[in-house]
């Protein structure tokens, strides 16, 4: 039986990557996509804010219905998490509200899959400015995640960073790494990845998440879907739930 995330993704930067990820899964998940149009292409909180909008969101809803979705992933970290924790899930119950269907985003992806991995620790290596990357490291807070190293590279813009090659990617992750940090991430979405996470995880001898690679990860916990698929990294290569194991799927707002 098919399962199809839909997906809302934010202009034009690494959308390429899902057709990828499909391909990599070889099984019968489907990932329609819609590019959401922002005013701006730029990783200020200002633009970040916008490109999160209500209205912005619901401009792909009816097309990913039609295209069978049974959940939808805000594939635009920056877009969720600049609403902190309470006003990210508000964004996302509207979501699901207006759609009829289980919603995320990838920035509550990023929480899920580090809990999955078991750690509480992790290091961020991020291509926006370091306002932008303090305030992923808040949202990670609030959700139980420390921060115990992280890395901005300064870029202004999804187009400058969707131009990056594999090993500028590297670079980044390295440069963030740090031993205390139990896993990576590069939360991104402008960032291709998806054809890099098994050779960034043995470099760095841990869990890399990649922004993504948790979209689609976020959207199949949705539908309870478990994909064993290592070459899209350790999180798609842990074990299943125990049979009788009930996964929780809600975002909990802590107070």
């Amino acid at each position: 039986m098919t399962t199809t995330v839909g997906l809302l993704y934010p202009g034009h930067a690494a959308e390429d990557d899902f057709p990828r990820i499909e391909i990599t899964l070889d099984t019968d998940i489907r990932l329609p996509l819609f590019s959401t149009e922002a005013a701006e292409d730029s990783y200020r909180r200002g633009a970040l804010l916008e490109s999160g909008a209500p209205d912005r969101l619901s401009e792909g809803v009816e097309e990913l219905r039609l295209a069978g979705a049974e959940a939808l992933v805000w594939a635009s970290p920056g877009g969720s998490f600049a609403y902190g924790w309470a006003g990210a899930h508000n964004q996302i119950a509207t979501l699901a509200r207006s759609a009829g269907l289980p919603a995320s985003s990838t920035a509550f992806g990023f929480v899920h899959a580090v809990r999955e991995l078991g750690a509480g620790r992790v290091a961020v290596a991020a291509a926006w400015p370091e306002d932008i990357t303090a305030l992923f490291a808040e949202f990670l807070e609030a959700g139980g995640v420390e921060t115990v190293a992280s890395h901005s590279a300064g870029l202004a813009t999804a187009a400058e960073v969707a131009a990056w090659e594999p090993d500028q990617v590297k670079e980044l992750a390295v440069a963030a790494d740090h031993p205390d940090a139990e896993v990576l991430l590069l939360p991104d979405a402008a960032l291709h990845t998806a054809a890099s996470i098994p050779e960034l995880e043995e470099a760095l001898g841990k869990p890399v998440l990649t922004a993504n690679q948790v979209t689609v990860w976020e959207g199949l916990r949705l539908t309870d879907r478990r994909i064993w698929a290592p070459t899209l990294g350790t999180l798609f290569a842990t074990r299943p739930p125990a049979p009788g194991t009930v996964e929780p799927k809600g975002i909990e707002v802590r107070e």
